[in-house]
């Protein structure tokens, strides 16, 4: 479990990093956007100013207008639309628009403009006044969407980042998989070969029956457990039959091999069949490891209920305890690898399990229902064509 946390806790610690840094550019862009608000107001106000300048008589002409024009000359960004007292617009200025359309475009302006600014009062004489109205720029309206689109940018490379190192690591784990079980079928082999060739001599001797075909048991079983490992990373052989074939052999051999205080129930009706292709020796291994899992929960006396249903084109498997539970977070991380609860465990049990009925038999397992001491249901859903 503790290597299992710790990936998470990279993959948190990059998602906090991706977060500040949009946080850290947003609040630097509106800071930004609120200096560049202020500096448009001020280019307004003197342009409103320099407009004063232009239409006032007082001197009789003999003013030099000529830097209040170039004031005027120079805004080419801001959108700005000048009225009367009533309202009606007398003119504007960087505003584009079709000149059958002027008046329908420039309503449309202004009622931006109001929405948006408050007007900047132009003082022409004692009893008139017109009002300058504006917007920001396109430059500042752009530059408000930069940290949304920054932020889409670095979760978007993260995002990818993600996914191609998980696609990458998970086709390291599917080399490891296979190589690990490959070898470890090969391994088993010799002293299996080894095995048998002495219950051939203890059948010679004069040694106790019952012992010596317990020891063939245990053989047989080596020889099945060979048989799941060289399947991992091949497609296996899926044969229609009967999966209550499966389920009744798997269950008793588990209540031999298990404590006395667990009891096995398998619900099931003997009069149909229940056929699925399937796998015989891959599904036995799943059901066995949820059994375990289930053993390894159950506290003191407890009871493993196992009940097959059969719905339409579907076969239902639900394999429920009465032991600890298993919190509502853990019900998708318990399928990692490398998530386990227990002291001794690698975490590889219901990662096997779910490779081998969602990637082999194209079903799902997932946990129908858990409630903490009370127990826990795990459902398997197959196609029966």
């Amino acid at each position: 479990m503790e290597l299992y946390f710790k990936k998470r806790r990279w993959k948190l610690l990059l998602l906090i990093s991706a977060v500040l840094i949009g946080a850290g550019s947003l609040l630097y862009t509106n800071w930004l956007i609120g200096q560049m608000s202020v500096q448009e107001r001020k280019s307004v106000e003197l342009w409103a100013e320099a407009m004063k300048r232009l239409v006032d008589t007082d001197d009789g002409g003999k003013q030099d207008l000529t830097f209040h024009q170039t004031i005027m000359g120079n805004n080419t960004t801001i959108p700005i639309i000048y009225t009367d007292e009533n309202g009606t617009i007398l003119g504007d200025r960087n505003i584009k628009y079709n000149e059958k359309r002027r008046e329908t475009v420039l309503q449309h302006e202004l009622a931006k403009m109001k929405s948006q600014k408050a007007p900047i009062e132009i003082v022409l004489s004692a009893n008139v006044s017109q009002y300058l109205y504006y917007r920001d720029s396109n430059l500042l309206q752009n530059l408000r969407y930069f940290p949304l689109v920054q932020f889409a940018v670095i979760m978007l490379f993260i995002s990818v980042s993600y996914f191609a190192f998980s696609a990458s690591r998970k086709a390291e784990q599917n080399q490891v998989w296979v190589g690990m079980s490959k070898e470890t079928a090969h391994q088993l082999g010799t002293p299996i070969s080894s095995l048998m060739a002495w219950v051939e001599i203890l059948k010679m001797k004069n040694i106790d029956e019952n012992m010596i075909e317990e020891i063939q048991k245990d053989v047989s079983r080596l020889e099945k457990i060979t048989e799941r490992f060289s399947k991992i990373g091949s497609a296996p052989e899926l044969i229609t039959n009967d999966l209550k074939q499966v389920l009744q052999s798997t269950v008793s051999y588990l209540e031999k091999r298990s404590s006395k205080k667990v009891r096995f129930e398998l619900k099931l009706d003997e009069t149909i069949r229940y056929d699925v292709p399937h796998n015989a020796a891959l599904f036995s291994w799943v059901i066995e490891n949820l059994c375990k899992n289930a053993i390894d929960a159950i506290e003191s006396d407890g009871i493993i209920k196992l009940v097959l249903l059969q719905k339409n084109d579907h076969l239902m498997l639900d394999i429920s305890d009465n032991g600890k539970g298993i919190p509502k977070s853990q019900f998708k991380t318990i399928f990692e690898p490398g998530f386990t609860t227990k002291k001794r465990g690698w975490g590889l049990g219901l990662s096997l399990s779910k490779r081998i009925i969602e990637n082999y038999h194209q079903g799902k397992i997932f946990i129908r229902q858990s409630e903490i001491g009370k127990g826990t249901t795990f459902r398997i859903v197959l196609r029966r064509h």
